[in-house]
């Protein structure tokens, strides 16, 4: 395997100057399944496209066609302006892909899991020593470089399957949920390394079923379930088309809940209750309702120990696209295991 080409140098390129990718009708059939059904989106250069969905919408399954693992049945995809069916070759020279579960060698180092892949890549000795050593510091596994995979926590792992991803200095980066199984910590720290691969011009390809993971790294989202994208835009945009915000408030003891909720329906609110919290809930026109339901309760003499606006969160918009939560696994295929 050869190194990173330029998209401008090299004949046959398609690249547009500004996308890094690039679905163009995709479809996946399997038998009489279609898994992915007409998947067409771009992605900027130097920005993160997070491709949201629960088990079995057809995220891994769209991913895989786009890296050239698995043949559209129709429609095609071009990454780095490279079209994966006529030039898979240049494809994969120009992309990373780490997949669901880490593929690192458990018996190996860290360091010689990251030597064995370059050499397959055909980088030279002196540049992949000097490449392996800035990438076990880039993702803090310098101490952890010359021990045996198999003690890493699941964590360093992750970060280990990254670092092997971009030995080749890949443009374009396909990160098939990278989070899943890590703790809130290592979460959080795999986030910060992937804004600093942004910051540096890396375009990434997100899917996750984590919302707060779309929320915290996507630029624009792509909704996909049943094979189909069901919306697309930013995450502000998304949760816009949820519906307004919402006015909770959280009385001081739960005694009083009746009368809040009474005080609240009769001025004319709906109000949805969460008792254990002492929390309500009810639907708002903006800011201008803060100071006219504080005067309420000012009278009502209900002591009140939270009260604010709320947006819509990411689980609002794919509640209200899909009819069920993200973390709904239902719906689960072979095909998007595999």
């Amino acid at each position: 395997m050869s190194s990173v080409t330029d998209p401008a140098a090299a004949p046959g390129a398609l690249a547009t100057p500004d996308v890094a990718i690039e679905a163009i009708d995709l479809v996946k059939r399997f038998g009489d399944f279609t898994a992915v059904d007409g998947v067409s989106f771009t992605v900027p250069r130097g920005s993160v496209l997070g491709l949201l969905g629960p088990n079995g919408a057809g995220k891994t399954t769209t991913v895989r066609m786009m890296t050239t693992l698995s043949p559209p049945t129709s429609g095609t995809a071009r990454i780095a302006g490279y079209d994966v069916l006529e030039q898979p070759g240049l494809v994969r020279q120009n992309m990373g892909l780490t997949g669901q579960a880490a593929t690192v060698d458990e018996i190996l180092t860290g360091r010689e899991n990251l030597r064995m892949i370059g050499g397959l890549y055909g980088i030279g000795r002196k540049t992949l020593t000097r490449r392996s050593d800035e990438l076990l510091e880039q993702f803090s596994l310098t101490e952890a470089g010359n021990k045996p995979v198999k003690s890493y926590s699941g964590g360093m792992r992750r970060r280990l399957d990254l670092a092997v991803s971009l030995l080749a200095a890949p443009p374009v980066l396909f990160l098939d949920e990278p989070t899943t199984g890590l703790d809130p910590r290592s979460r959080s720290e795999l986030w910060d390394v992937l804004r600093d691969l942004v910051a540096d011009g890396t375009t990434l390809l997100l899917t996750t079923q984590y919302l707060e993971e779309a929320d915290q790294l996507a630029d624009d989202i792509v909704v996909i379930d049943k094979g189909r994208i069901i919306a697309h835009g930013t995450p502000l945009q998304l949760k816009e088309q949820a519906g307004s915000a919402s006015l909770v408030l959280t009385v001081s003891r739960g005694e009083d809940l009746p009368a809040a909720e009474a005080l609240l329906r009769k001025n004319g609110a709906e109000v949805f209750v969460d008792v254990p919290a002492r929390r309500l809930t009810t639907a708002s026109g903006g800011l201008g309702d803060l100071p006219r339901v504080a005067a309420w309760f000012d009278e009502s003499g209900i002591a009140v120990d939270d009260f604010g606006l709320a947006r819509p969160s990411l689980d609002d918009v794919f509640l209200s696209l899909t009819g069920h939560r993200a973390e709904d696994t239902t719906n689960t295929t072979d095909e998007e295991i595999a």
